[in-house]
């Protein structure tokens, strides 16, 4: 329902609110509304069964704003949204960020407990934070007592200390794949092109594999594996939308990282926005850009800024999942255990999410198994294929555990 027209001298992008539960479950018919800055109501809908809105268009700043260096004005715009639940208010977002042609996805796990704002800090290219302190990007591991893993595992969680290393700050507990989509949601502009966002994420996600591979902050005496401090590491913010072209990257490469020969753990990829700040040998975010406009691929813009030794690995373990990526596509005409195990796990994940259809797990992958594929990409924003591609395998299995897992007791970002 549209409570309130804006005239228009700018942008349109469009904003989904996705609401779960303490245990992942979708809330249907919760109230979302939206207003705008000076609070005035622009919306009014209600989640579907998959507890999600439909896609609502609204007024930003113009495209250029997010393309040009020199601009000095927020090329994003902000809403607020709160969500009812029975008639009783339960969560405020205040300052969710909506950018030109794009889709922001703000999702919220609401408890009956108690009501909660968030406030969602500004973008890290709009306003100031600390520098980056330069640090080695390969830590030496080889001292008595220093704690590092055997291999590179991509976790199910990180840990994040919301604040500098030494501050009495809360930690949260966070999905990695969540992680990686709200960091680089809140270091670079969603509108840039797609292999200029693919070279910033595999930066984002080599950045944390160091922190997580050689235990830093552990050795430190710390509970945690990452801050959300500018100065020590990357801008994470609690509970900030992302975008849909930064999650659809993310979902495709989140096994990645950066290294260079003979080196096993990942590079510490450092990197600044290149205007305020420049860093020498670090990656310039807004020189990303400019190298994605002139069509180079995400590899070439790396080894631009971090040498061209560098090349992109694969982490041959990823914790928290039922069965492994069999390393091809799932289409129709496939067949055996694998077929049978995301079967298994889409009709387990279709008892909570009505929308997608039921299917029997006979391990013949059928016209059925194509179509609850499908539902479930399209409620998960994924592309529309009928195909269980690996961004695809990897979703169900990371929703599969989310709903199974009962009570968990964590808080996430």
């Amino acid at each position: 329902m549209l409570v309130r027209v804006l005239e228009n001298n700018g942008g349109m992008g469009k904003l989904q609110v996705n609401v779960v539960d303490e245990n992942n479950a979708p809330v249907d018919d919760a109230e979302v509304t939206i207003r705008d800055a000076e609070n005035q109501v622009i919306e009014q809908v209600a989640t579907d069964s998959s507890g999600q809105t439909e896609n609502v268009s609204l007024i930003t700043p113009p495209m250029e704003y997010s393309l040009n260096e020199n601009n000095d004005r927020m090329p994003y715009a902000n809403y607020n949204v709160e969500i009812n639940v029975g008639g009783v208010q339960i969560e405020n977002v205040l300052n969710v960020e909506v950018l030109p042609g794009e889709l922001a996805i703000q999702n919220v796990r609401i408890t009956r407990r108690t009501e909660e704002t968030i406030t969602i800090e500004p973008h890290t290219l709009y306003a100031d934070y600390p520098e980056k302190i330069p640090e080695e990007e390969i830590k030496d591991v080889q001292e008595p007592g220093d704690i590092v893993l055997s291999r590179v595992v991509i976790p199910e969680y990180v840990i994040v200390h919301n604040g500098a290393p030494t501050s009495n700050a809360k930690d949260y507990y966070v999905l990695y794949r969540d992680y990686i989509k709200n960091v680089a949601s809140s270091e670079i502009y969603a509108t840039w092109p797609e292999e200029t966002i693919k070279a910033n994420v595999l930066a984002i996600m080599s950045f944390t594999l160091n922190r997580v591979y050689t235990e830093w902050y552990r050795n430190q005496g710390y509970d945690f594996t990452i801050t959300s401090s500018t100065a020590y590491d990357q801008k994470w913010i609690y509970g900030r939308n992302y975008f849909e072209s930064i999650s659809r990257v993310v979902d495709e490469i989140f096994n990645q990282y950066l290294s260079r020969p003979d080196v096993r753990q990942p590079l510490l990829t450092q990197y600044c926005d290149g205007k305020k700040i420049t860093c020498p040998n670090w990656l310039s975010q807004w020189g990303s850009f400019s190298l994605g406009e002139q069509g180079k691929t995400a590899l070439q813009i790396l080894r631009n800024y971090y040498g061209r030794d560098i090349y992109i690995n694969s982490a041959q373990q990823i914790s928290g999942v039922p069965a492994s990526w069999p390393g091809y596509d799932l289409n129709v005409g496939s067949r055996g255990q694998k077929v049978m195990q995301l079967q298994e796990q889409l009709d387990t994940i279709a008892k909570v999410y009505t929308a997608i259809p039921r299917i029997e797990a006979d391990g013949i992958y059928g016209e059925k198994t194509k179509a609850a594929v499908s539902a479930f990409q399209k409620i998960f924003n994924l592309p529309v294929s009928g195909v269980a591609d690996f961004a695809t395998w990897y979703k169900v299995s990371q929703i599969y555990v989310g709903i199974t897992r009962i009570g968990e007791g964590v808080d996430r970002g």
